[in-house]
């Protein structure tokens, strides 16, 4: 029978809720980390006395038991970037129902800072850890051997077989935007990406270079491309302004939203309209596409599913599973059309 004993004052402790329930330290310890031992109906006691004196488990102690982490590490190139946040969003959304939080953790592309965080993230036992990762290395060598063989799956980068990864197809999202420009006549485009480092941006160029050339048309007579070091509003702006100076070009494809955003201000203040006078595609199909100034044309990434598919393959790689293989997913990418583009429509989808 359950004692009736109130808490005391002070943290709740292991032996509070075992005196609360009637039950033996062991079988508390038990139901927090290994409910599947314990029977249904003690489980139940022990349970309300937890939820009775707002006991919160020690999480450190808990995986020193032998139980899995409910904490996953999230590493991000940018959290800044809405791309980033919305991809955490999901990922949060996508692990909720299995009761485990994310640690957002920023690695503002910086090898370095990268390689702590994940050490970080070992130290303090978290189940995985999802990581975009910072290298401009295509090749995913240097995530093989990670501190205390935490276990990561990859975003937006494609993996290899040695590791679960899922990555949207830049190359063809390249291609997407310069092809629906192509067939709205325009000959002479701009490329404004971030930094060539960045694999996303250099495949999305390689893409709108494919494009170009399935038509017959030269890339260096017909492509102009200007990379920036950041990825945001103002480096978008910087970007157009410079692109500008050496001459208006007929459709202007950015490597994300916020650069276009960006070329969109550098336009305006040069006196130029969108699309009347140009045309504009970003990339990433954020929230505020649809409600810029002008509804942006873009490429959508499948962040919901890429968040959903994500988490499942870290809980399935973290469970320590001995017949658990890697898998590399690819999604693809979706051209959403909107004012920005094409004069003829005023779509805000």
């Amino acid at each position: 029978m359950p004692s009736k004993t109130p808490a005391p004052n002070g943290p709740v402790r292991l032996r509070d809720v075992a005196e609360l329930a009637g039950v033996a330290t062991g079988t508390v310890s038990n139901t927090i980390n290994h409910p599947e031992r314990v029977h249904p109906r003690t489980r139940k006691v022990v349970e309300d006395a937890i939820r009775t004196l707002g006991f919160v488990p020690n999480q450190q102690a808990r995986v020193l038991t032998g139980a899995a982490s409910s904490v996953i590490g999230l590493v991000v190139l940018d959290v800044e970037s809405p791309f980033y946040m919305e991809t955490a969003h999901a990922l949060e959304r996508a692990v909720r129902e299995s009761d485990h939080v994310v640690m957002l953790c920023n690695s503002e592309g910086d090898l370095e800072r990268e390689s702590a965080l994940l050490t970080m993230l070992a130290a303090q036992r978290v189940r995985g850890a999802l990581l975009a990762p910072a290298t401009p290395d295509p090749n995913s060598d240097r995530y093989v051997h990670l501190p205390g063989d935490l276990p990561v799956v990859l975003l937006d980068f494609d993996g290899g077989d040695q590791h679960c990864s899922v990555t949207v197809d830049n190359f063809s999202g390249g291609a997407l935007a310069v092809r629906h420009l192509l067939e709205l006549g325009h000959r002479r485009i701009a490329f404004l990406g971030g930094s060539p480092d960045l694999r996303q941006f250099a495949q999305r160029a390689a893409g709108a270079r494919h494009a170009m050339t399935e038509l017959g048309l030269d890339p260096d007579e017909h492509l102009t491309e200007i990379s920036v070091s950041g990825i945001g509003i103002r480096d978008g702006q910087r970007a157009a302004e410079l692109l500008l100076e050496a001459g208006t070009p007929d459709a202007i494809f950015c490597g994300n939203d916020m650069l276009a955003f960006g070329a969109y201000r550098a336009l305006a203040g040069a006196g130029l309209s969108v699309p009347d006078d140009i045309a504009l595609v970003g990339y990433d199909d954020i929230e505020f596409a649809r409600d810029w100034v002008v509804p942006m044309t873009s490429i959508r990434q499948p962040i919901d599913e890429l968040g959903q598919i994500a988490a499942r393959l870290l809980l399935e790689h973290s469970a320590g599973d001995p017949a658990h293989t890697h898998r590399r997913v690819v999604l693809e990418p979706e051209l959403v059309v909107r004012r920005s583009s094409d004069r003829r429509i005023d779509l805000r989808r």
